[in-house]
């Protein structure tokens, strides 16, 4: 790949899930962002999600900065083919790293870690510490209960409207796409 235009971070499951329609997602990720020259930042990890994504934007051309604390190198089989890496000493700084390195963050379907991710990345918007375009891909309905539970959420007073507006959903890779396009797209 001849440079990117951009950096796109993706937030998701170092686990592959019992859908495969998950699996395609990831991948189709992968080759979205190489076709648009957008580089990935992610977790480094060759396993799950997170290693569909990877692998689907290497083979597409795409550049890939894979970020991993060094307690996960041998379980999450970090450093294959990638562009850049960079080890870190904990989660936190892994986090840190990979969103300093974004222009834009998504979050495909996972556990724990990525709805920490994510939580992360919208509470640092929510008290205005960025600006960045965080979008969620809803494959296959998968974030279905999330929405709903920061609808109730707002709806019990514990934030307020605009919480919902600080991050897209897309339903599809093919929106995925378009919505990254609009916020990625160069200045005039």
């Amino acid at each position: 790949m001849q440079g990117f235009s951009a950096s796109v971070c993706v937030f998701c499951g170092a686990r592959p899930g019992r859908d495969p329609a998950l699996v395609d997602a990831a991948q189709a990720t992968g080759a979205m962002l190489a076709r648009n020259r957008w580089r990935l930042v992610f977790g480094a990890g060759d396993v799950g999600l997170m290693g569909e994504v990877a692998r689907s934007a290497r083979a597409a051309g795409g550049a890939c900065l894979g970020v991993i604390p060094q307690h996960l190198m041998a379980r999450e089989a970090a450093g294959r083919d990638l562009s850049g890496l960079v080890v870190t000493e904990t989660m936190h700084e892994r986090k840190k790293v990979m969103f300093a390195n974004s222009d834009a963050l998504v979050v495909l379907p996972g556990g724990a870690g990525t709805l920490d991710e994510f939580f992360e990345v919208l509470t640092w918007a929510q008290i205005g510490l960025h600006d960045k375009p965080i979008l969620l891909l809803n494959a296959g309905g998968y974030w279905q209960p999330l929405l709903a539970l920061i609808d109730h959420i707002i709806a019990q007073g514990f934030a307020e409207p605009p919480l919902r507006a600080l991050f897209s959903v897309a339903e599809d890779t093919a929106a995925l796409e378009t919505g990254l396009q609009a916020c990625l797209a160069p200045a005039d």
